[in-house]
């Protein structure tokens, strides 16, 4: 209820950035600034409440009765970050093939039962996180069906090896295809730039990986990884601590398991600057990635990179879109932004322009870099960057599964309690000084990774232009000079 107030003070507001409403005027004016309003920044979302079960399983309860619906995320706290070295992408595999068969259920029997409940169930882990989720929302009138069939698969899934077999065909036809998309060859390289053959440089599966990957494998890693003192369990919607905790002991309540070691974030040392290119013999365009470490989620400086970022890079109205999309046409896009986990995360820029238009874009993406750290944002500038953060974290608030999602982060990352009550505030009240501040810190020509992905006949002298440069094929070895 209270996401809804926020959302409802956001909207009545009318904008005068480009002028005031008439008196009296009734409709709200959206001249290329969200609205907002002072009520939205003090806003005080409703706590989850928290119960601990015997064996260690974390519950956290979001009601939200708008709807008459609820979602489920388990959170593992062992995820592609726990990969074993010379197996990258066991999580995923491990958690996208859950619904493929159990002791009691087929693969086809889970997707029936979900599909006659008119709900979702799906198991993910991304590379670079510590988290594998598993994922559920349905009516609230299908709860207790919805938890058993999700406890089922998180608890007895068997992978069976026909299922297991169909997958990795699957998985090396999309690893195949992702090795043809410079979009993901600059990715990997840009990683494996940042943080050498650490668990989080993993950007894929490999071959190798996905050949070894087998029922027993998979069993093991589940076994290993999958307890309850090793999880979180969140519930959101038509929902009451009350109601749902009886559901929860009875699908969760005898699961055991000893809590694994857990990955250990370590501290990366940034490289410095250089020029990494990808040779593409044929490719007409460039990818073009360059960025360095960021930081931490728990850093202070986390909102006023936000904030600098959407200025820099965070969308179609920021800096970089306009200059290098609107104003000089060299491409469809272009992007910044950063990400902040356990250890530092990437910031960094993409765009993917033509060939002969790599020098001048490169030139112009590297100018709009040195300016953010230089110059401080003007006032007008600063603010509709401030009004459109503020105006997606409200209406974010309204989908129940997002709200349970600040909350797990909150947890799983040790922020404060009034975090997400802050939040918008902070965002509001950052200043141009702050902005530039965190600009200056995490926008690092010192150790900036430039990572070219095209015909190194075409783009290699160019290359050699902005930095000492490295070569390497399409499959990631280095070349020789």
């Amino acid at each position: 209820m209270i996401a809804s107030i926020a959302l409802a003070a956001l909207l009545a507001v009318p904008s005068t950035a480009q002028g005031q409403a008439a008196p009296g005027a009734k409709a709200v004016q959206r001249l290329n600034r969200a609205p907002v309003s002072k009520d939205v920044l003090k806003v005080k979302l409703p706590r989850p409440q928290i119960k601990v079960l015997p064996n260690g399983l974390t519950v956290m309860v979001v009601e939200q009765h708008k709807l008459p619906t609820v979602a489920y995320s388990l959170w593992i706290k062992s995820g592609s970050l726990d990969d074993p070295k010379d197996v990258p992408g066991m999580a995923k595999f491990a958690a996208e093939l859950l619904a493929e068969g159990t002791k009691a259920r087929s693969s086809q029997q889970i997707a029936s039962a979900v599909d006659e409940l008119g709900a979702t169930l799906e198991g993910s882990a991304a590379f670079g996180s510590g988290v594998s989720g598993v994922n559920a929302s349905g009516l609230v009138e299908d709860a207790d069906k919805l938890l058993e069939l999700m406890a089922d698969l998180v608890r007895n899934a068997t992978f069976p090896a026909d299922e297991v077999e169909k997958y990795k065909k699957r998985q090396l036809a999309e690893l195949e295809q992702m090795r043809s998309n410079p979009q993901f060859l600059g990715r990997e390289r840009f990683y494996a730039s940042l943080y050498g053959d650490a668990a989080p440089a993993r950007v894929s599966a490999t071959a190798a990986s996905i050949g070894a990957a087998t029922s027993e494998t998979l069993a093991k890693f589940r076994d290993e990884r999958y307890v309850p003192s090793n999880a979180f369990l969140g519930v959101a919607g038509d929902v009451t601590l009350e109601k749902i905790l009886p559901m929860v002991e009875k699908r969760f309540g005898d699961w055991k398991g000893k809590a694994p070691k857990a990955w250990t974030p370590v501290e990366f040392a940034p490289s410095k600057a250089r020029v990494l290119l990808v040779d593409r013999p044929g490719s007409v365009q460039t990818e073009i990635v360059a960025g360095n470490l960021s930081m931490k989620r728990t850093n202070p400086d986390f909102i006023k990179l936000t904030v600098a970022n959407r200025v820099l890079g965070g969308g179609p109205s920021a800096r970089l879109f306009l200059q290098l999309r609107e104003e000089k046409g060299y491409t469809y896009g272009a992007y910044s932004g950063f990400s902040a986990d356990l250890y530092p995360g990437p910031f960094s820029a993409r765009l993917a322009v033509r060939n002969e238009v790599t020098e001048p874009a490169l030139t112009d993406l590297l100018a709009e870099f040195a300016k953010i750290r230089k110059e401080p944002i003007p006032e007008p500038e600063l603010d509709d960057a401030r009004r459109a953060l503020v105006a997606n974290y409200a209406l974010s608030l309204e989908r129940p599964s997002a709200l349970l999602n600040l909350w797990m982060s909150a947890r799983y990352y040790g922020l404060p309690e009034d975090y997400w009550d802050r939040y918008a505030e902070e965002v509001a009240r950052t200043t141009p000084g702050q902005a530039q501040e965190a600009a200056k810190k995490y926008v690092d020509p010192d150790h900036l990774q430039i990572v070219l992905v095209g015909d190194a006949k075409i783009i290699g002298a160019l290359a050699e232009k902005f930095g000492p440069v490295e070569v390497y094929d399409v499959d990631g070895k280095r070349k020789a000079p």
